[in-house]
């Protein structure tokens, strides 16, 4: 019982000195997916996307993370594709830490992804990383495969506006 206080006093002290835990992924059914994907909101979806496996999604994602930083009038979802290779959040957690990402990640724990990625891009070949920007209120969407740049990424955003 002393250790589990001791550990509650230790979490409540680092957390009032601004030191914070990594996030964990949130797994993600594809239907609860797609309705993320169809709510309403004030806010720009961008949706990126990406595996840990993948050279150019990892490259990429400082520039998502930048966006969600930098950008109060959007919402920035990464969703981890690595779910058809290994089921095994935790790989995709320990990551998350080692990238010390704050943007909401997700574990779509979907397996064969050619059953499924028209369901959410009729253009998705299924290649990663890809981008997704969503304007609910103006009802625009964009998509592109492929990893983005800076101003690609601007560019995609204010086409939704």
């Amino acid at each position: 019982m002393k250790e589990h206080v001791s550990i509650c006093v230790l979490c409540s002290l680092l957390s009032m000195a601004g030191i914070s835990f990594a996030q964990k992924a949130e797994p993600t059914t594809l239907r609860q997916f797609q309705r993320q994907l169809a709510e309403k909101s004030e806010k720009i979806l961008v949706v990126n996307f990406w595996a840990t496996w993948c050279a150019p999604c990892i490259h990429e994602l400082p520039l998502f993370e930048k966006l969600n930083r930098e950008n109060n009038d959007l919402t920035v979802l990464l969703v981890s594709m690595d779910y058809d290779l290994d089921e095994d959040i935790a790989k995709v957690e320990r990551f998350i830490a080692r990238k010390k990402l704050r943007s909401k990640v997700l574990f779509l724990t979907a397996d064969n992804p050619n059953s499924w990625i028209d369901k959410i891009e009729k253009r998705w070949s299924g290649a990663l990383p890809a981008t997704l920007v969503i304007n609910s209120k103006t009802n625009k969407r964009q998509f592109v495969q492929g990893e983005v740049g800076e101003s690609q990424l601007e560019k995609l955003i204010e086409s939704v506006k």
